[in-house]
């Protein structure tokens, strides 16, 4: 908690430019969206907003993008509701950082299974009290094992397959490839 408090810091002083900057379609910066948490229980995961006002809203007027997100993992390499600054902090995973805000209030932690949208409950089956028998992470084994490119059911796997391996020296390297993975893009869209 006391990292994320700090780490919080120093984002918000790094990434003013972003929070003052202007683009054509006004709106919050922050992005509310459901996910399960910590025994299914439900809290609204923060994001800087990467997308177009609506963009939910986008798929169902567009059903052909809207086949094409569910047909790739819930994910679109150009998606067309990014908007342009938003694809460069989606790029650097900068979007993430208001998740230290769930973590402090503990909704999150920084390594474990990624919080999954309600929807994609299904994609678990039976397993799903498993993933649900701990916090959600900031990032985690699938995160850093492939992240946008592993879709279901390899991605239900590698999270599951954390809750095996999780220790201390697993979880600094998460860590310490999510950073190098911000740092280059890797893997991010």
């Amino acid at each position: 908690m006391v990292g994320s408090f700090l780490f919080l810091i120093v984002a918000v002083i790094l990434f003013m430019p972003y929070l003052l900057s202007n683009e054509k379609d006004k709106g919050p910066m922050i992005y509310r969206q459901k996910r399960y948490g910590y025994h299914g229980e439900v809290f609204y995961i923060l994001k800087f907003r990467t997308m177009i006002m609506n963009a939910e809203e986008y798929l169902d007027i567009h059903p052909e993008i809207n086949k094409l997100y569910h047909e790739n993992g819930n994910k679109l390499e150009r998606d067309p509701r990014v908007t342009k600054i938003g694809a460069f902090i989606r790029n650097k995973s900068i979007d993430e950082l208001p998740q230290f805000i769930n973590v402090l209030k503990g909704d999150m932690s920084l390594v474990g299974p990624r919080p999954i949208l309600l929807f994609e409950a299904d994609e678990y089956g039976e397993r799903l009290p498993y993933l649900l028998a701990c916090k959600p992470g900031i990032t985690g084994y699938w995160t850093t094992h492939g992240r946008s490119k592993i879709l279901f059911p390899e991605r239900a796997d590698l999270e599951l397959h954390y809750l095996k391996i999780h220790g201390f020296r697993i979880d600094l390297s998460i860590i310490l490839m999510t950073i190098y993975q911000a740092i280059h893009g890797a893997d991010a869209y």
